[in-house]
């Protein structure tokens, strides 16, 4: 059985953070008030900062907003895929991509656990 799939791009903000209690906080309040929705959301931290990636609803309002407050962020094109929620699925994206001699430099997920369908979101070398 295939699943169904919806791809399109996406532009993600890669949001340079300081690696202190409340920084995300701030900033995802900061986006809500503005009423910009988080689709999907990841990070990684080193010693002194913290990269959030995220895509969001409006970008170039998420992006205006985040260098009015003083926070780097950086925009990224990569592809946001809806896809039905089952074992298998990422696995056969990922072959099909290698099939294709793309690689994928990232991906993170987001989704409800009971949900029927998640979201990929996938960094290739070749959007």
């Amino acid at each position: 059985m295939n699943p169904s799939l919806s791809i399109e791009t996406a532009t993600q903000l890669a949001v340079f953070l300081a690696n202190r209690p409340g920084a995300l906080a701030r900033v995802c309040e900061a986006l809500a008030k503005a009423e910009i929705n988080i689709h999907a959301l990841a990070t990684s931290d080193t010693v002194d900062h913290t990269v959030v990636r995220m895509v969001v609803s409006d970008p170039t309002k998420a992006l205006m907003l985040l260098g009015e407050a003083g926070t780097l962020a950086l925009e990224t094109e990569v592809l946001m895929i809806e896809t039905t929620s089952r074992p298998g699925v990422l696995a056969k994206i990922a072959e099909r991509l290698a099939d294709a001699e793309v690689m994928i430099e990232y991906a993170y997920l987001a989704g409800g656990v009971a949900g029927e369908n998640g979201l990929i979101v996938l960094r290739p070398s070749d959007v």
